[in-house]
């Protein structure tokens, strides 16, 4: 997990965020997986893209202030791209 490698002083901010964002990804697919409709599961999928696009904002700010390198922060963002089905 790339956020391992932030500053301490971020532990309860940006590495948090992080971390609670990506969760929500596959928690949220998860649960609209459990829906009865293909509405309900739509509507749980925009609610992960959300948090998938919250995620890559993070790592842009991770990205500005030097806590991830380019290489790490390509890396993800095409993970990013693979899981949201732009890849």
């Amino acid at each position: 997990m790339v956020s391992k490698k932030f500053p301490k002083e971020e532990l309860f901010a940006l590495t948090s965020q992080i971390r609670r964002a990506s969760v929500s990804i596959g928690s949220n697919i998860a649960e609209g997986s459990g829906r009865n409709s293909d509405a309900g599961f739509a509507h749980f999928l925009e609610i992960a893209y959300g948090s998938l696009m919250e995620t890559v904002s993070q790592l842009f700010v991770a990205l500005d202030e030097n806590y991830i390198t380019d290489e790490s922060f390509d890396e993800l963002a095409d993970d990013a791209d693979l899981l949201s089905g732009k890849s």
